[in-house]
């Protein structure tokens, strides 16, 4: 057993002995780090918060999705948390609001931040060549070709590296970096966008800074701190009672279980954990991540990362390049970015920043709003996740909640 397994063992150990014994305490479901008011409080319209289950559990009876579960916040206070539909439709189970998800690729902002920690403390600069940290990217090409400038560690937060590759992990980050480096660039750094596993490799040089396994760290300097005590890579046997069940939908308008990113769940505990997409999480330990982006960097005086990095992190660092998944938007550092609201993103304001999941789910944070948005569901299969309606049918009415 290598010195990164052993420390996983008794890292695995002690963090289940700290969860029994510490975040009862700390974080309850009404804390006042995030509490649950009236929506009136935050100037909020009950009356429009409430048609947002009704209409959700339309696309529960029309098999569009299994069930939900939504998170509203505004100005540091919850004023929206529902859970409609089922968790489990086999075992009619219903959906419950403490839930697990996976949350597929929403995990790259959260990787993204815990590499901006280290930009933070002087130990990795956004600027350097990949290559300063993974010797695996010394020499590597575009098609054979030479680089006409180096792999930047910004690069990768981006999805301007260039690189490509499967977006799965290996047994270790160190042989999933091995693979990626092997297969090249398919064009040079900066030309163009192209979503990758960039996050992946960034979760190496997190290893490599820090000395410690990629999700050790991440607990110790974001979900330790803020109290996400049911973000994991591999769920325990209580938390796997609450897993809402992914579910893809059949030619004939049915869902059954499964999918294409079902590869994602079947990862879990067995490869590497996954910095591009492998978390499972609730709304709640989402929202307590969301609500420190979106106070700079800081929840109930935990300082995470600096301001400073906050905003460079949500700034657009993309340029004019042509950007997916819905139109408008623009990319910064590991967080999706909407420039032009238009379409599926229509009633959120310029700036509003979040990330999609391959599952359904969706993150936004709207700074201009002092406003969180959080909407988990288990589907695979949309033609475009991130233009769903159930996402537009959430998101316009948690907008139109705002009143005038």
């Amino acid at each position: 057993m290598n010195a990164f397994a052993r420390n996983r063992v008794l890292f695995v150990s002690t963090w289940c002995l700290f969860v029994l014994s510490a975040f009862t305490l700390t974080f309850g479901e009404n804390d006042d780090c995030l509490p649950i008011v009236p929506p009136a409080e935050v100037g909020m319209k009950a009356e429009t918060l409430a048609k947002i289950p009704v209409r959700l559990q339309e696309f529960v009876a029309n098999h569009e999705i299994a069930g939900a579960v939504t998170l509203i916040a505004r100005n540091g206070r919850i004023v929206h948390w529902e859970a409609i539909g089922w968790a489990d439709v086999e075992q009619q189970r219903p959906m419950q609001k403490d839930c697990l998800f996976q949350i597929a690729s929403m995990t790259k902002p959260i990787t993204a931040t815990a590499l901006m920690i280290l930009v933070d403390r002087g130990k990795v600069r956004l600027d350097d060549p990949v290559s300063r940290y993974l010797p695996e990217f010394e020499g590597i090409t575009v098609k054979g070709e030479p680089l006409t400038r180096p792999v930047t560690v910004q690069h990768l937060l981006t999805h301007t590296s260039g690189l490509t590759g499967s977006q799965r992990t290996e047994v270790t980050l160190q042989a999933t970096v091995e693979r990626l480096a092997k297969g090249g660039l398919s064009f040079q750094p900066s030309e163009r966008w192209n979503y990758s596993p960039g996050l992946t490799v960034c979760g190496r040089i997190i290893e490599v800074v820090s000395g410690m396994p990629y999700e050790q760290f991440l607990e110790n300097e974001i979900f330790r701190p803020l109290g996400m005590v049911n973000t994991t890579f591999v769920p325990t046997e209580t938390q796997r009672a609450r897993l809402a069940k992914a579910y893809q939908r059949t030619s004939e308008g049915q869902l059954v279980p499964g999918g294409g990113a079902s590869w994602l769940i079947e990862d879990s505990g067995v490869r590497a954990p996954n910095p591009s997409g492998g978390l499972y999480s609730t709304a709640m330990d989402l929202a307590r991540f969301y609500q420190m982006v979106l106070n700079g960097g800081e929840l109930c005086g935990r300082r995470i990362v600096s301001a400073n990095l906050v905003e460079l992190m949500t700034t657009v660092r993309t340029g004019d390049l042509q950007t997916g998944f819905t139109p408008g938007n623009g990319w910064g550092l590991g967080w999706c970015i909407v420039r032009d609201p238009q379409g599926v993103t229509e009633m959120l304001s310029p700036g509003t920043f979040g990330h999609g999941g391959a599952f359904g789910t969706q993150g936004w944070i709207d700074p201009q709003r002092k406003m969180i948005l959080v909407l988990l569901v288990q589907r695979t299969n949309f033609p475009n996740a991130d233009a769903s309606p159930v996402r537009e049918a959430f998101q316009r009415l948690a907008v139109e909640a705002l009143g005038p």
